[in-house]
């Protein structure tokens, strides 16, 4: 278990660090029985932040906040501030703006809806697909997903822009799915690479697969074989191999989202790699064209053990990102390399199906969460 989703740890290159208390025990928001969020994210005034009864906000800790009279706020420890007319700052040290996205959550976390609207548009997609990485299945990804994005809203009030808000939500994230009891099949069953290369080579058929739909059976061969193959790593592993190889964040980004050295992560980082790429090296043929196995000779055996839904693939025809790479965009941009994440970074780009995302949506709307009564847009 990693400590708490927002403690302070190293802080990613380019990103000024800045001193905030840590989130109370109320921010951790349950699907089952969710707790309103606090109350400057509830649009009402609170102890820290932006509160919008009086229209000024002061952290202790941090010496910082947003003066009624002037509309400014100052750090005193770093120099910045931030200038609630304008919607502009800047930072001390580097000069530059106050980031956009840091904007947007002090506009959230006051109660503006758009705003708290726009912040789960921005993050349900990119931890839908966080989620699905980590879980395997796509309907275990919807309820991981829902319920971190609640506990991102609970915890919106800590944000401080010490990472990109993305970043942020990552950290969050994965602290929930490392902690999951809820186990994927292949956890349950304690599945090695060894076991899962067995399964591959059991019941190969002689033919590729010549039948209806024989370019997305196979696809979904392919996806949701890549997604067997990262559930037989520990969840340490998975999660640094996703954010690194997948992801393609610095190990800077990797080990603050994981509250670790970069070092440490680096070294996680490789075990990951070294165990994917002996296995695909020896099993499969999309990095070893020496290797027996190929997914069009996997789609009769897949069909056979109920591991594929001919009519209903759950990877290949899976919903997308508006503009985003389909399974086959993502197929014919792979590289046959000797590299592991080449062959897992060619999924399609995920988004979280409609059905769910109105169902979060109807969430949101309830009593409680009124600030959030108009999210019609959120779908």
């Amino acid at each position: 278990m990693i400590p708490s989703a927002v403690a302070s740890r190293p802080s990613p290159p380019h990103q000024r660090q800045v001193a905030r208390r840590a989130p109370a025990a109320n921010h951790v928001v349950m699907t089952a029985d969710p707790v309103t969020p606090p109350a400057a994210v509830m649009g009402v005034a609170s102890d820290s932040g932006l509160g919008t009864t009086t229209g000024s906000g002061f952290d202790a800790e941090a010496d910082s906040g947003l003066g009624a009279k002037t509309g400014s706020g100052f750090d005193a420890k770093t120099g910045s501030g931030f200038d609630a007319e304008t919607g502009s700052g800047f930072d001390a040290e580097t000069g530059s703006g106050f980031d956009a996205e840091a904007a947007l959550v002090v506009r959230a976390v006051a109660g503006e809806r758009d705003a708290v609207t726009e912040v789960v548009r921005l993050l349900r997609d990119p931890l839908y697909r966080l989620a699905l990485r980590m879980v395997g299945r796509p309907a275990d990804a919807e309820d991981a997903v829902q319920e971190i994005l609640l506990r991102v809203l609970g915890a919106l009030d800590t944000y401080r822009a010490e990472a990109k808000l993305t970043t942020w939500a990552y950290r969050i994230g994965v602290n929930h799915l490392l902690n999951l009891r809820r186990r994927s099949p292949q956890e349950a069953a304690q599945l090695s690479l060894d076991d899962f290369g067995a399964g591959l080579r059991d019941g190969l058929a002689e033919q590729e697969y010549r039948g209806p739909e024989a370019a997305v059976l196979t696809s979904e061969v392919r996806l949701s074989c890549s997604q067997g193959m990262l559930q037989c790593l520990s969840r340490e592993e998975r999660v640094a191999f996703v954010l690194g190889d997948v992801f393609e964040l610095s190990s800077a980004e990797a080990a603050w989202i994981l509250d670790t050295t970069a070092a440490a992560y680096r070294k996680r980082l490789e075990r990951a790699k070294k165990r994917l790429g002996a296995f695909l090296t020896s099993s499969c043929g999309l990095a070893n064209p020496a290797a027996a196995c190929r997914c069009a000779r996997r789609v009769d055996r897949a069909v056979a053990l109920g591991r594929l839904d001919p009519a209903h693939p759950a990877f290949a025809s899976h919903p997308v990102t508006p503009g985003g790479r389909t399974a086959a965009r993502a197929e014919a941009q792979m590289v046959r390399l000797h590299d592991a994440a080449a062959i897992f970074r060619a999924h399609p780009d995920y988004a979280l199906p409609r059905a769910r995302a109105e169902a979060i949506a109807e969430l949101l709307r309830s009593g409680r969460f009124p600030m959030l009564e108009d999210t019609d847009r959120l779908v």
